[in-house]
């Protein structure tokens, strides 16, 4: 009766431990780690228990190690015996009936069975044939880096031009789109001239069997929103690719909560993930100060940092981390994080857009779309900026995009209100003043200078 006892009370013990361990993934993990751990803890037992009755079946056959290593002498009478004692006695294996159904050939040891006339213990040869030509012998070789592939060493006596050196790498459609989707902007598109100066050199040293260490890329991009950092991070990822210091053109735009976590345990596997999507290629971190919040005891920004200062240091060669956000924000958290700052090797100060260049951007994102202003309406639109400058939140580009979108409803509701009328394709194309004088911010200002 004791052990009786005893027996289900281990068994209620173990069930309330495991209740415990449920209870506090569920409630410190998230769910998808729960399921993934939950997963394992029970595909894990499975295939111990598969692989076992697996082993323990196999090595029922095995009575002289290999099955190819078995003599003919031990299939006697159709019957598969490990030594001549298990012989006379009969079949010591599961195996029998299949070694009943096997034919012998011509007085050979090989055995083959009777339906396709292969032996079973022959492995077969893929059904693919084999490339013709010595290039099939051999490994595959492995496809090496973009950099690596150089020509060989120039001689000391040998020159080189930049110039051809940059149409090899095919780096001059991004000059231009810089110029053509940016306007004004000049500090940043001379920097960026610069970084590739440098690196086309580097190539060029390489040629002469120049060794240099590696130029440290990562970069900070400071500025209002709407500024064009993203445009210049996406073209900066482009042109590093292009010149081999990335194995990949791609950029993954990040934001605190893509890398730090609310719990503790959270914060490091969100971290790696985000830097692992991102290697071979440009992590840019927008808002990078809010990573960190000092004032909040309870924050795992730091851990973050952490993470990133590492992965900066030692694997700078397989990625360049760009972070983005407001300057004098940005300075503040180099101030509180000097080992970042000292990793930083590039700051780009985007300045804010004025009014004529606002409007030369805006001009260029209606031809995208087969727009134009009116004399009139531009001289509106002006007027818009100048006074959305000195509203809060505004955001350079971004702001002038909208209003565009917004004065294109505007035009479509005026065209639609007269079902009647026949419209040109001009017509159809042309913005007026009063799709721009229609936004509410006109009103707002009327309003306010009547009370004045």
């Amino acid at each position: 009766m004791a052990s009786f006892d005893l027996k289900y009370f281990k068994f209620v013990a173990i069930a309330l431990a495991g209740l415990v361990v449920i209870s506090l993934g569920w409630e410190y993990l998230t769910h998808a780690e729960f399921l993934d751990i939950a997963l394992a803890l029970v595909t894990v037992p499975l295939l111990w228990l598969v692989g076992r009755n697996v082993f323990r079946q196999g090595s029922e056959y095995r009575g002289h190690g290999d099955y190819q290593a078995l003599p003919r002498s031990l299939f006697t009478a159709g019957r598969l015996s490990s030594t001549p004692a298990q012989r006379k006695s009969g079949p010591a294996v599961k195996g029998a009936k299949w070694a009943r159904a096997q034919v012998p050939l011509g007085g050979s040891d090989e055995w083959r069975t009777p339906t396709t006339g292969e032996s079973p213990f022959k492995k077969k040869s893929p059904s693919r044939p084999a490339p013709a030509g010595p290039a099939s012998s051999g490994p595959r070789p492995v496809k090496p880096r973009k950099r690596q592939q150089r020509p060989d060493l120039l001689p000391a006596g040998a020159t080189v031009s930049l110039a051809e050196e940059r149409r090899n790498a095919n780096v001059e459609d991004i000059f231009a789109e810089l110029d053509e989707q940016l306007v004004g902007l000049v500090p940043i598109k001379k920097k960026v001239e610069e970084i590739a100066s440098l690196l086309l050199v580097d190539r060029v040293r390489q040629r002469f069997g120049l060794q240099a260490p590696r130029p440290n890329l990562h970069m900070c991009f400071t500025g209002e929103p709407g500024t064009g950092k993203t445009t210049v991070a996406l073209k900066m990822a482009d042109l590093l690719y292009r010149l081999g210091y990335l194995e990949t053109g791609q950029l993954v735009h990040a934001m605190r909560d893509d890398l730090v976590g609310e719990f503790i345990g959270h914060t490091a596997p969100r971290t790696k993930r985000t830097l692992e999507r991102a290697m071979g290629g440009v992590l840019f971190i927008d808002e990078a100060y809010y990573l960190y919040r000092p004032g909040d005891s309870k924050d795992y920004g730091q851990e973050c940092i952490d993470i990133l200062l590492q992965v900066m240091e030692n694997d700078r060669d397989k990625l360049v981390v760009i972070l983005a956000g407001y300057k004098d924000r940005m300075d503040y958290f180099f101030e509180s994080n000097p080992g970042m700052s000292s990793r930083i090797a590039h700051h780009l100060d985007f300045a804010p857009y004025n009014v004529g260049e606002l409007t030369s951007i805006g001009r260029s994102m209606l031809e995208e779309s087969s727009y134009y202003m009116s004399d009139e309406a531009e001289e509106a639109f002006r007027e818009y900026l100048a006074l959305r400058m000195t509203q809060p939140r505004f955001a350079n580009a971004r702001s002038a995009r909208n209003e565009l979108e917004r004065a294109r409803l505007r035009h479509a509701f005026r065209l639609a209100a007269q079902p009647e009328a026949n419209w040109t394709k001009d017509d159809l194309m042309r913005l007026e003043a009063e799709d721009i004088l229609a936004s509410p911010l006109f009103t707002h200002e009327q309003t306010l200078s009547g009370l004045e």
